[in-house]
C-alpha cells in the first residue's frame, strides 16, 4: 500500500517562534460584471445552509456558502444566463432568476428534499461491492479529458478564537486525466495574505503544502493516496441511510478501519449516485483512537519540549456533474489541535482550515505549466503568496465569503494589541 493522505497531505505542521504583523489588501472592481450576494437557509427551519454548491448553470462558474450560509456570485455581464441554482446534500436544486436575485444581502431559501424511494428500486446488499463498481466506472464517470480550472484557495490559523494567519489566491489548475497517472498542478495567479500574532513568544503556526496537497483530496483521482481506496482491505463498508443530492438518489457507504497499520486510517462515508455510480461526495476524519500515532502523522517540525495532540480532523470532497461527467467541485480540510508544554503551565488550541473552491472550467487548449511556474508540495503557501499580491485584483473573482471580513479580522486583532 503507498503512502496513505496524512503523509502525502503534509500541512506539515511547522511551529515556530514568530512575531510578525501584515495587512490584507481591499478589493476593487471596474463594474464588468454583476454580483449576487446573500444567505441560504432552509425553507422550512430556517436554519443556515453552509457549504452549499452555487453555480451558473451550462458554465464552469461557481462558488461555495460559508460557515455562515453567505456567498457571493459574480457573473461577467459578458455572458448571459438567465438563472444561478443552488445545490447541496438533501435539499432540492433550486434555480434563481439572476435579474431577481441582484439586491444586497438577499436570502434565498432551499426545500429539504425526502429520500422516496421508488417501489422498483432495488438496495443492494453488498456495500463494498457498491465502492468495488464505482472505481470501475472512473473512467466512465470523470473526464478523461485534461481540463483548465480557476480555484479559489484559502488557509486560515486561528489560536482559540483569534485568527493569527491568513492566506487566500486565485490559482490555477491543470488538472489531470483520471484515465492516466498523470499529476494535477498549482500555481498562484494572484493571492493575498494577513498575519498577526499577540505576543514574541506565541506559537506561529505554518502549514507547508498548500494548494497543491489540497488537490490530493480529489479521493477519485488519488485512489492510491487520499484514503488508499486502491486497498479495500483496508476497511470495512456498511450501507447509511440514502439521500438526495442534486435531485438525485445517492447510496451512503459508510466506512472504517478494518486494519490496524503503523500509521492511522479514516473513518467516513462516500456518496455514491445510484444510477451511474459516480463517487460525488467524500467526507472523512482521521481515526484519533491512537493520539500518539496520528500527532506523528501531522508536525514536520516543532519546539524542543513542545507537545502536539490533535483533537479532530475533517475533510470534505465534493464533485459537480455537468454533461454527463463529474467535476472537483470543493475541497475542505478542518484540524484542531492542542499544544503543551512540558513542565510547563501552558496549553493552546489552534484551528488550521483549507479551502479550496472551482470557480471556473474550460477544455480548449489545455497546456501542462512550466516546473518552474508550478506550486509544490515542499512550499508554504503563506510565504509565497505575499509574491502575487494585486490590490485591483480582486472585485471580479469568485471567492469564498470569509466567516467574517478578512479585514475586519485583521483590524480587530491588530486593535487588541493596541497597534
Amino acid at each position: 500500500m503507498k503512502t496513505l493522505l496524512h503523509n502525502a497531505l503534509r500541512f506539515g505542521i511547522i511551529i515556530l517562534f514568530l512575531s510578525a504583523f501584515g495587512s490584507i489588501y481591499g478589493q476593487n472592481g471596474n463594474g464588468s460584471f454583476v454580483t449576487i450576494s446573500g444567505i441560504l437557509k432552509d425553507a422550512k427551519t430556517g436554519d443556515k445552509i453552509i457549504y452549499a454548491n452555487i453555480s451558473v448553470p451550462g458554465t464552469g462558474i461557481g462558488t461555495v456558502s460559508n460557515s455562515e450560509g453567505e456567498f457571493t456570485l459574480k457573473i461577467s455581464k459578458t455572458a448571459t444566463p438567465e438563472f444561478f441554482e443552488v445545490s447541496h446534500l438533501s435539499y432540492t436544486t433550486t434555480k434563481f432568476k439572476i435579474s431577481e436575485s441582484l439586491e444586497k444581502e438577499k436570502t434565498f431559501f432551499i426545500e429539504p428534499q425526502s429520500v422516496l424511494l421508488k417501489e422498483f428500486t432495488v438496495l443492494p446488499k453488498n456495500a463494498r461491492a457498491i465502492v468495488e463498481s464505482a472505481m470501475k466506472n472512473i473512467k466512465k464517470n470523470y473526464s478523461v479529458e485534461p481540463n483548465m480550472m480557476t480555484g479559489f484557495y484559502r488557509e486560515t490559523i486561528r489560536q482559540k478564537r483569534d485568527y493569527i494567519a491568513i492566506s487566500e489566491a486565485v490559482v490555477d489548475i491543470y488538472k489531470a486525466p483520471y484515465n492516466n497517472g498523470q499529476n494535477d498542478q498549482v500555481k498562484i495567479f494572484k493571492g493575498r495574505k494577513g498575519t498577526n500574532v499577540k505576543k514574541a513568544d506565541t506559537l506561529m503556526v505554518q502549514l507547508q503544502g498548500g494548494p497543491n496537497v489540497s488537490m490530493l483530496l480529489d479521493v477519485v483521482k488519488n485512489t492510491d493516496l487520499a484514503i488508499a481506496l486502491d486497498n479495500l482491505d483496508n476497511y470495512e463498508f456498511d450501507f447509511a441511510p440514502m439521500v438526495n443530492i442534486d435531485n438525485k438518489l445517492h447510496l451512503v457507504i459508510d466506512f472504517k478501519p478494518n486494519v490496524v497499520r503503523d500509521e492511522p486510517l479514516y473513518i467516513g462515508k462516500l456518496y455514491i449516485e445510484q444510477e451511474n455510480l459516480a463517487i460525488t461526495r467524500a467526507e472523512f476524519s482521521l481515526d484519533l483512537s491512537d493520539q500518539e500515532k496520528a500527532s506523528k502523522a501531522f508536525v514536520l517540525k516543532k519546539p524542543m519540549g513542545l507537545i502536539f495532540m490533535p483533537i479532530t480532523t475533517s475533510y470534505l470532497t465534493t464533485y459537480k456533474e455537468q454533461n454527463g461527467k463529474y467535476y472537483l467541485s470543493y475541497l475542505r480540510v478542518d484540524l484542531k489541535f492542542r499544544c503543551d508544554w512540558k513542565k510547563r503551565l501552558f496549553k493552546n488550541y489552534y484551528s488550521v482550515m483549507s479551502e479550496m473552491a472551482i470557480t471556473d472550467r474550460h477544455e480548449d487548449n489545455i497546456v501542462r505549466f512550466a516546473n518552474q511556474d508550478v506550486f509544490k508540495s515542499s512550499m508554504v503557501f503563506a510565504e509565497k503568496v505575499q509574491n502575487f499580491t494585486d490590490a485591483n485584483f480582486w472585485g471580479e473573482n469568485n471567492i469564498i465569503e470569509p466567516e467574517e471580513s478578512i479585514e475586519n479580522a485583521i483590524k480587530k486583532l491588530a486593535k487588541s494589541m493596541g497597534k
